[in-house]
């Protein structure tokens, strides 16, 4: 497998709390249904790895943030469930693996992603 792309971001947890709390609607055009009853610091981490997807996979305009999912196995393990054009996108490379990873410390959130293709 070879590297198609990688991505990071990093997420201001006070800046983010800002944000959804003056425009109302902007929790539910950044995250699911399920993703938008976690807490400010799991919310904030998995809009920073939508981010980074994005920028691993180069994704195109007008795609909808909720067709990127950000799930955690039985262990804690994040991953994407991916939909709609986030997937559509990810077939088109060719994309066989994505790595996620999200960590917090103090006032922010960050994740970092690598796409693989074969």
């Amino acid at each position: 497998m070879a590297v198609h792309g990688v991505g990071v971001d990093v997420v201001d947890l006070a800046r983010f709390a800002e944000s959804l709390e003056r425009t109302p609607t902007l929790r539910q055009r950044l995250l699911t249904p399920a993703e938008a009853e976690l807490s400010l610091e799991s919310m904030a981490g998995r809009f920073a790895a939508k981010e980074a997807f994005v920028k691993a996979l180069r994704a195109p305009a007008g795609m909808s943030w909720t067709d990127i999912e950000v799930v955690v196995d039985d262990r804690g393990a994040p991953s994407f469930v991916l939909s709609g054009q986030a997937e559509a996108r990810a077939h088109e490379l060719g994309i066989v693996a994505l790595h996620l990873s999200i960590a917090h410390d103090g006032p922010v959130a960050t994740a970092f992603v690598v796409a693989e293709v074969a």
